[in-house]
C-alpha cells in the first residue's frame, strides 16, 4: 500500500479548524464506521469523537492531514494526522514564535492505533517539528476501552512536559555552530532525506543546498536556525539540481518534491530533532572539555 499526502489544511489566522473543515481535508477522521477488515474485538471510535473530547479538555485542532491510499476500499479509513494546541497558548503570535502542539495520528483500517506526540509549530512556515522520543516519548492508545479518556490523559502529559522542548530550543538558539559543524549537520540530514536503506544516495541535490535560507529570519549560525533551514528545505521540496551520468553528461533536471506521506513526515521530523540533540551534546561536551 502506498501513502502520500492527499491534502492538508492549516489555520494561519490563529483560529482553530471547524469539524466541517476537518471533514473536508481529512475525511477519514469522521468515518462513520471502521474498515471491514476489523474484527469484533476492534472497538470503533471515530476520530471526530476524540476531537470533540479534546476540545472539551481545551485542545483545539489547527491542522488536519490525510494520506491518500491507492486501495479504494481503504481510502475513507486511512491514516490521518491532527495537530492540536491548548487554549492556554491562545494569544496573538508574531513571526518566529514557537507554539507547543499535541500531534495525533490514527486510522480506522488497522494500520495505526491512536498515537500522540509532542510537536512544535514555528510561525513562519507550515511544517512543524515533531519532538523526538528522547525528549518526549510518544504515547499509543489502542482501539479499546475508554479511548477518549486515554487520549486526553496522554495529551495532558505531553502538554505539561512541552516546556522542556521550549527550553531546549532556547539553548539551541544560543549554541553557535562553525561552518564545518553546519556542513556535518547538513550531510547527516542529507542522508536521512535522500539515502536508500544501504545509505547510498544518487540525488544531485547537495548537502549545501539544505543549508540555504528561504527567508532572512533563518539566517544565522546557531543550531536552532540551522535546524530550521535544513528541515524546511528537506520537507518542503523545491530544491533543484542536474542529474549527470558517470561521464559527467547532463541527463535531466531534478526538482525535489515535498515530503509525501504521514509516516515519512513524522520519521524525518523526529530524526532531524534527534540529530540536533546529538549535535548539541557534542558541542556541550567540547565546551566542557575546553
Amino acid at each position: 500500500m502506498t501513502f502520500s499526502f492527499a491534502s492538508r489544511f492549516t489555520s494561519t489566522n490563529s483560529q482553530p479548524l471547524t469539524l466541517d473543515q476537518i471533514a473536508r481535508y481529512a475525511p477519514s477522521a469522521v468515518a462513520s464506521n471502521a474498515h471491514c477488515s476489523r474484527s469484533d474485538r476492534y472497538t470503533y471510535l471515530p476520530t471526530v469523537e476524540v476531537i470533540r473530547g479534546m476540545e472539551r479538555a481545551g485542545f483545539m485542532p489547527f491542522k488536519a492531514t490525510q494520506s491518500r491510499c491507492r486501495d479504494e476500499g481503504r481510502r475513507d479509513f486511512t491514516k490521518h494526522m491532527i495537530r492540536f494546541r491548548h487554549l492556554d497558548t491562545a494569544r496573538p503570535f508574531s513571526v518566529g514564535d514557537l507554539i507547543p502542539e499535541v500531534v495525533l495520528v490514527n486510522s480506522h483500517d488497522g494500520t495505526s492505533a491512536y498515537k500522540l506526540m509532542a510537536g512544535i509549530f514555528r510561525l513562519v512556515c507550515s511544517n512543524g517539528l515533531i519532538v523526538s522520543e528522547s525528549m518526549q516519548a510518544s504515547i499509543s492508545v489502542a482501539h479499546k476501552g475508554d479511548v477518549v479518556g486515554q487520549v486526553i490523559e496522554a495529551s495532558l502529559q505531553i502538554a505539561n512536559s512541552s516546556q522542556r522542548s521550549l527550553l531546549t530550543i532556547g539553548d539551541w538558539s544560543r549554541l553557535q555552530l562553525t561552518s564545518g559543524e553546519q556542513s556535518a549537520f547538513a550531510e547527516a540530514a542529507h542522508t536521512l532525506r535522500f539515502a536508500d536503506s544501504d545509505g547510498q544516495s544518487t540525488t544531485p541535490i547537495t548537502p549545501v543546498q539544505l543549508l540555504q535560507p528561504r527567508r532572512s529570519v533563518d539566517t544565522g549560525n546557531d543550531l536552532w536556525k540551522t535546524l530550521n533551514r535544513v528541515q524546511e528545505n528537506a520537507i518542503q521540496g523545491g530544491l533543484r539540481g542536474v542529474q549527470r551520468d558517470a561521464s559527467g553528461r547532463r541527463l535531466r533536471r531534478v526538482t525535489t518534491r515535498p515530503i509525501a506521506g504521514i509516516d515519512q513526515d513524522v520519521r524525518l521530523n523526529r530524526a532531524l530533532w534527534t540529530l540536533a540533540e546529538r549535535m548539541a551534546e557534542l558541542k556541550t561536551g567540547q565546551a566542557v572539555a575546553a
